[in-house]
């Protein structure tokens, strides 16, 4: 008699809560949105700087390869803010860097700048960037209303029942929404699923993009791409000899390139100079990056870039906490705002992205060139080591997906 109680307490406070994000660069048509917001502008600002954080904290365990998309990490998050009180929700807006935004007689501030920069990001249908939300919730399970209400007016998003007792059963259900959500691209996020898991909440995003400037594909060569002093490996070399835009962060000892894509967002590439240390990061911040865009020239260069597909995932929760989310994984987590059930807890944050960089995106574009004339010998831009490369929609600067090439050819 007296132990029953407490193993239902026990087993109460372990239900778990999943948040997956699933998001997938590729290479888009687009067109620029203008609006002179002060508060969407603060807000790119701060995610900004929250996705320098949280890439460092996933390099500093490792030396690979990089990818992610900070926006659709963010998005997730800033859903569970309206989600959260007490601690939980200082804690998150410390981690997300929100702080400063947060007015105690405007709750809906936050989740309604997120809404205003995805409307802002894509207002023009012709940008391909489709960034979608669920929460699944077990059948036994009790979402508040207003809760709902506000997911669904903020994110958009959907909310679906599943039987999470039937493991296979939702591990299917949940891959196939995500795999129709990223048009194919993110297959099998999940293989495994907590026994109690009674919540999950899923954030994709998907951009697609040509370049406004295609690579000629007959242009493209293997070349050495120099990983270190001792690795060399051969990669398929892009070439394109035409006007770009440019800048050197001498203190820094890098060179940055904007390779825009058709109206609206771009691929800025950040290279250290031959010799330099790639882990630069710490310098890297939302001001530095602010710094770069404003000072670019536009320039005649020879540019090289190497091919490169990247398929990355990160559990979050191995990293979140050391940012100062911790409570949101434990046993103190304050999602009541969610749900009266006592006990809730994010068991884990799957975040997948992909990437795939190719001489014109992924549609079929037609190759021009242009031609060089013998008197106008260019400088080079060649991308034949380690580097960084920022994905960010130019209207409101808001940093769409990030990453670090350290070995192209590993996919």
């Amino acid at each position: 008699m007296g132990t029953k109680p407490q193993n239902m307490v026990v087993h109460k406070m372990r239900m778990g809560f999943i948040l997956v994000v699933a998001c997938m660069g590729f290479l888009a048509p687009v067109h620029q949105a203008h609006i002179p917001s002060t508060t969407i502008s603060d807000l790119s600002f701060k995610n900004m700087d929250f996705a320098m954080n949280l890439y460092r904290k996933i390099s500093s365990y490792h030396d690979n390869n990089i990818f992610l998309s900070p926006l659709s990490v963010s998005t997730s998050f800033a859903a569970l803010l309206m989600a959260s009180g007490g601690v939980t929700h200082k804690e998150l807006l410390q981690g997300l860097n929100l702080e400063q935004l947060e007015r105690a007689d405007q709750p809906e501030l936050i989740p309604a700048l997120f809404q205003l920069l995805h409307e802002n990001i894509t207002r023009n249908g012709s940008l391909k960037l489709d960034q979608g939300m669920a929460l699944f919730t077990d059948q036994q399970f009790v979402v508040e209303e207003v809760f709902k209400d506000q997911i669904k007016t903020f994110f958009e998003a959907e909310i679906k029942s599943v039987d999470f007792a039937d493991k296979e059963g939702s591990i299917r259900f949940i891959n196939e929404y995500i795999k129709n959500k990223t048009e194919d691209k993110v297959t099998e996020m999940m293989s495994t699923l907590d026994a109690l898991t009674e919540l999950m909440l899923i954030n994709t995003i998907f951009f697609q993009g040509s370049w406004q400037k295609p690579f000629n594909p007959n242009n493209t060569e293997n070349e050495p791409f120099y990983i270190n002093s001792y690795n060399i490996v051969q990669v398929p070399m892009m070439f394109l000899a035409d006007k770009f835009y440019s800048m050197e962060d001498v203190a820094l000892g890098a060179r940055v390139l904007k390779l825009p894509y058709r109206e609206g967002v771009s691929m800025l590439i950040l290279l250290p100079n031959k010799g330099m240390d790639i882990v630069i990061d710490d310098a890297i911040t939302a001001k530095k990056f602010l710094s770069w865009i404003k000072n670019l020239q536009k320039i005649k260069l020879d540019v090289k870039l190497p091919k490169f597909k990247m398929e990355e995932s990160y559990s979050l929760q191995t990293f979140l906490p050391d940012m100062g989310m911790a409570s949101i994984f434990s046993n103190s987590a304050n999602l009541t705002k969610l749900s009266k059930d006592k006990g809730l807890t994010v068991s884990e944050v799957l975040h997948k992205a992909v990437i795939k960089v190719d001489e014109t995106g992924t549609i079929a574009a037609a190759a021009t060139t242009t031609g060089i004339t013998a008197y106008s010998l260019p400088t080079t831009f060649f991308v034949n080591r380690p580097f960084f490369f920022f994905i960010y929609h130019e209207a409101t600067n808001c940093l769409l997906f990030m990453g670090r090439v350290i070995d192209p050819t590993k996919n």
